[in-house]
Parts: C-alpha cells; structure tokens; sequence
C-alpha cells in the first residue's frame, strides 16, 4: 500500500474540555464539541487517537473488585506474583495465556492478542470509590473505532481516521509507548517490501507499524497521569483511506518466537 513519505511537519493537538466518561456517554459527540472548542474543523486526512481508558468507561468496563471470587488458578498466581487474587482472577478471564510470571510483574498474552501486563487492566483514573473499581480494556477496539468513526462522519461530514491506543511496556526497553489496540480508517501497517532505500538495496522485511507509531506520537500529548487529555488530533500525516484494523499488527502465532514460553491461564 503506497504512503507519501515527502512528510516535513505534523502537528499534534490535545482536544479540551473533555468531561470525566460515564457509561454509555456519546463520545462522537463529546469529540466533536472539544473541536470546536478548540475552534477546530476536521479535515480530509485527519486522525483522531483516543485513549482506551475513554472508550472503555463509555463502555462500562468498570468492574468491582469486591464483586470478583478469584480460582484456585487466581489464588495459585497471586501468590506468585504478590498480586491481589481478585485482580490475577479479572487478567485470567481476560487472557488466553500467561506469558511470563516474575516477581510482582504478571505479563499475558490478551484475548485480544496483544502480549502486555495485567491484560491491560488499570486502577488509575478510574475513580468510583477509590482502589476497588478496575477499568477492562474494551470488548472489541477495532469495532469501537468504526463505531465512532461512522458517528463522527454523521455530525460533521468528515470521516476522520481513528486510533484507539493503551500503553505498553515493553520486554527490552524501559518505559511504556502508546500502542495502537483498535483502528479504523487507515492502514495498520506500511509493508515497504520491494521498494529501494536511497542506494538502491530493495528492502526484503521492513514492515512499519504505522497504527503504534502514530498512538506513540499521540502519547506526548496524552500523557500518562493527570493531564486530563485523552483525545489528540494528529493533522499533516500522508496516508491514504484504508480499512485496517489493529489486529493485523499482532504477530501471527506461527511467527511468535516466545510462543514456547506460554503458559494457560487455568
């Protein structure tokens, strides 16, 4: 798929005014009244990145951890990893396997496919009484970011692209990058396969993750604790309208080189 690489400048706005999320609240709507807030009109080739903490409360993926009776399993874990049970149990049912287990960190391969810790699951600005109430990753990201794309095309005519992001850590590196988990309206991944760096050499394997490198981007304006910005307009990229989807950027099982390492969930 061809991208314009004659790319010299992006910008990057914070969007305002962007209320605590309650379950069930219009985030098309929400959005679109910080744009013009901010005195912003979308235009063609606009992305959109979204926290998933946003879309996950407008989803309801609160859970109460005074609700949760962890397993045996659970229990077995916990005492591994010194993790409070009823949260090892919420990572279990969110996890088709455990990836590594090492003093208090607890990393696992999501339903999703993703391979991060804890399933994503978050306790920070998550509000409703304190440190009892978990925040799931959405159901399926790749789905909410067509759903607030189509809707967001519905109140202003413009379609922009939209990327749904978290952040990951990462097993060599220190520090956590914004990752994109749900997409829509741009390709997940530039395959340069084929063409010619500036001496000629055609590139045999150079894949870019286009959907994180964007979530990434996005990140520096986002933030991580108290900024209270969880939508960024990213304006200047040269991608053209693709239907890609955040899990193509997940590596297929049979290429997984850490696969042998996985370990179930029960």
């Amino acid at each position: 798929m061809p991208v314009q690489a004659a790319l010299t400048q992006l910008t990057l706005v914070g969007l305002p005014g962007i209320p605590n999320i309650q379950p069930g609240d219009d985030l098309a709507r929400l959005i679109t009244g910080s744009l013009a807030q901010a005195d912003l009109v979308l235009e063609a080739g606009d992305i959109l990145v979204i926290t998933s903490k946003l879309v996950s409360k407008a989803e309801g993926r609160f859970v109460d951890l005074r609700t949760v009776v962890p397993s045996a399993r659970a229990v077995e874990v916990a005492q591994l990893t010194r993790k409070d049970p009823r949260l090892v149990e919420l990572i279990l049912q969110e996890s088709s396997a455990i990836s590594r287990m090492r003093g208090e960190v607890l990393i696992v391969r999501h339903r999703l496919g993703f391979t991060l810790a804890n399933a994503g699951i978050d306790h920070s600005n998550v509000g409703r009484d304190g440190e009892e109430w978990v925040l799931l990753l959405p159901e399926d990201p790749d789905e909410s970011a067509q759903h607030i794309r189509q809707a967001i095309h519905d109140l202003t005519g413009t379609a922009p692209g939209i990327v749904i992001s978290d952040s990951f850590g990462r097993p060599f590196r220190v520090g956590t990058v914004g990752t994109a988990v749900g997409l829509a309206g741009l390709p997940a991944a530039w395959d340069m396969r084929g063409m010619t760096d500036l001496y000629g050499r055609v590139l045999q394997v150079t894949v870019t993750g286009l959907g994180d490198e964007i979530a990434a981007a996005a990140g520096l304006i986002l933030g991580q604790a108290a900024e209270g910005i969880p939508v960024a307009l990213v304006r200047g990229l040269k991608l053209p309208v693709g239907d890609g989807h955040a899990a193509e950027l997940v590596r297929p099982a049979e290429q997984d080189l850490y696969a042998d390492h996985l370990q179930p969930v029960r």
